[in-house]
């Protein structure tokens, strides 16, 4: 199975729409982040294209930005040259999910779906809101939120959704007093036990290159990190 993160992307942390338009992908996000309101190249273009594209984004109300993976070289280049800003790079992270297995202490974590009203409250306050959340209600294959609870307390939030046997990891979030106490490697547990019970092979998390804490957390799991695209968008935007 391909590692290209943009197709794990579409299905587990899907857009609002999609559409065509000189030869991109161009996603409509309704307010969800980068990662559901860019585009990406899948064809040949040209200035023509680039355009299109950008008359495609603002028609939604979205200010042009583009995903560049490592094969979008020629893209990152144009872009540049038309004073786009690159901006906040993305590696992913992957391991086998049978070595995402480990220990979950009781009453620490909690896999369930839909998710309870306290689990939405903490990802809102976590700045994970209404918008995001609505991302996670279009995934259409098997998802589920993960519970975290500390000291007798909802802590930390999480959401893992399945494509082709891998369970991606979206919308980590812990409480900043509970940060540093174990608490989000035990959700990921809890998410990996539930995805291997179906059938997932594999377990990924995208983690930009400022997050030095998820980026040590992947780490310590002995995920592998491999390429994997960072942003462009208008100068000024």
């Amino acid at each position: 199975m391909s590692l290209d993160p943009t197709a794990l992307i579409d299905a587990t942390w899907p857009a609002a729409t999609t559409q065509i338009a000189g030869g991109f992908l161009i996603r409509e996000g309704r307010g969800g982040g980068s990662r559901v309101s860019c585009a990406t190249l899948i064809a040949p273009f040209d200035d023509a294209d680039i355009t299109a594209a950008e008359a495609a984004h603002r028609a939604l109300g979205q200010i042009p930005r583009f995903m560049i993976r490592p094969e979008d070289s020629a893209l990152d280049a144009a872009l540049e040259a038309r004073g786009y800003i690159a901006y906040d790079p993305v590696s992913l992270w992957t391991a086998p999910i049978t070595q995402m297995q480990g220990e979950v202490p009781p009453v620490t974590a909690f896999a369930d779906w839909p998710p309870l009203q306290i689990a939405r409250d903490l990802w809102s306050e976590l700045e994970v809101g209404p918008e995001r959340q609505a991302i996670m209600e279009r995934v259409t294959g098997p998802k589920i939120c993960i519970l975290g609870r500390k000291q007798d307390r909802a802590a930390g939030v999480a959401f893992v959704a399945l494509h082709e046997g891998c369970a991606m990891l979206h919308a980590l979030a812990v409480a900043p007093s509970f940060r540093r106490s174990g608490l989000a490697r035990a959700m990921i547990h809890e998410g990996a036990r539930w995805a291997l019970a179906q059938g997932a092979t594999r377990f990924d998390m995208l983690v930009t290159h400022a997050n030095d804490a998820s980026n040590a957390l992947a780490q310590s799991l002995g995920m592998m990190r491999l390429a994997g695209y960072h942003y462009r968008r208008e100068s000024g935007k």
